[in-house]
């Protein structure tokens, strides 16, 4: 079928609710309605939106299973950089409370004696 062809084509509303509800049901996916009618599946969303029975507020989540794993991943391993980021910080509060200790003890300023690497 030809763009122009589609463009002229205007579906019924009683055959879009049908569309909408065997959707609904799982009867069939927004994919093969797509394909089957040739017609986008932007606009088989909007006659979801439009004649489906979620409410206005409700949002539909399409996730493979794949990206929730990929997302629980992610997050344990954020997870394990801020552990490892708080114990670099409680290392070097402990250096610096050693060096002001020795500091005070052999009355020499270990700061500015100390090279520090860039």
């Amino acid at each position: 079928m030809t763009r122009e062809e589609r463009e002229k084509r205007r579906f019924s509303e009683a055959f879009k609710k049908e569309k909408v509800n065997l959707i609904e049901q799982k009867q069939i996916t927004v994919i093969e309605i797509s394909r089957l009618y040739e017609v986008s599946r932007h606009s088989v969303y909007k006659w979801m939106n439009k004649y489906g029975h979620r409410s206005k507020q409700e949002r539909m989540i399409v996730e493979k299973e794949s990206e929730g794993y990929k997302t629980s991943v992610l997050q344990e391993q954020l997870k394990e950089r801020e552990q490892e980021i708080g114990r670099q910080q409680m290392e070097i509060r402990y250096l610096q409370e050693v060096i002001k200790h020795w500091s005070s003890e052999l009355g020499i300023d270990l700061e500015k004696k100390v090279k520090r690497p860039l």
